[in-house]
């Protein structure tokens, strides 16, 4: 792993709670944690597709885990309700994201969702 990947992962793991909330969509919002990483390393497209299976779940799901596995250069996107029950599944063709993999969660505040690093908890 590059210098530049292993900076990004221990910055990553600073972010414990989050000071502010981010619009991404009008009832999504993201933590300072997934900002810093949409913006970092240029996944405002997994914020995205992450965005676009949680709004179409019912409200009795308030908690999602979500997991991007990447292989040369494509990846699966899997979103659970944290006991493994399998919410949505996306291919993704193709995807420069620099890591192997990453887990977020999501979960919904009152009418919004949050995605969320699962040390932000």
């Amino acid at each position: 792993m590059n210098s530049s990947k292993t900076h990004v992962l221990n910055q990553l793991s600073q972010f414990t709670g989050t000071e502010f909330y981010y619009p991404l969509w009008p009832k999504v919002l993201l933590t300072d944690g997934t900002k810093y990483l949409a913006e970092t390393v240029g996944c405002y497209w997994l914020m995205d597709a992450i965005a676009s299976h949680v709004m179409h779940l019912g409200s009795n799901e308030g908690f999602t885990s979500c997991s991007l596995t990447c292989t040369n250069g494509s990846g699966n996107l899997t979103i659970t309700d944290g006991n493994g029950n399998v919410l949505a599944k996306q291919r993704i063709p193709y995807t420069d994201f620099p890591f192997n993999e990453i887990s977020l969660y999501a979960c919904l505040n009152e009418d919004k969702w949050v995605i969320l690093l699962p040390s932000e908890y």
